[in-house]
């Protein structure tokens, strides 16, 4: 499975490399792996995810190999966001109604 993905993602770079002509080391597998792997998200105020940077030149030169564009990219990360957001206020609710039961069953357990 791992070498089908390498596959497609290597012959998507194939292509972008030859349109541009420039900047060969970077549409190599491993120079986009490692390119694409210095965007990260952060947690900033009221424990929201962002991206800490915006994309350079390079990775919006990948994402195009792809078929995204920086907007797509922006939305899919803001997409994720919501749903670590969710998933953290899922999270807090379960929390909130695990403490009830328990303090009913220590009142349970005294009487």
């Amino acid at each position: 499975m791992a070498l089908i993905i390498r596959n497609r993602f290597f012959n998507l770079l194939k292509e972008q490399m030859e349109r541009l002509k420039t900047r060969r080391n970077t549409m190599t597998v491993p120079g986009a792996i490692r390119e694409l792997d210095k965007m990260e998200m952060t947690r900033r105020n009221g424990g929201r995810y962002l991206l800490d940077h915006a994309l350079t030149k390079t990775q919006k030169t990948i994402f195009q190999s792809f078929g995204l564009s920086a907007e797509k990219v922006f939305e899919k990360a803001l997409t994720l966001t919501e749903k670590l957001a969710a998933a953290k206020d899922e999270k807090v609710v379960e929390k909130d109604n695990g403490e009830d039961e328990d303090a009913e069953a220590e009142v349970y357990c005294v009487n």
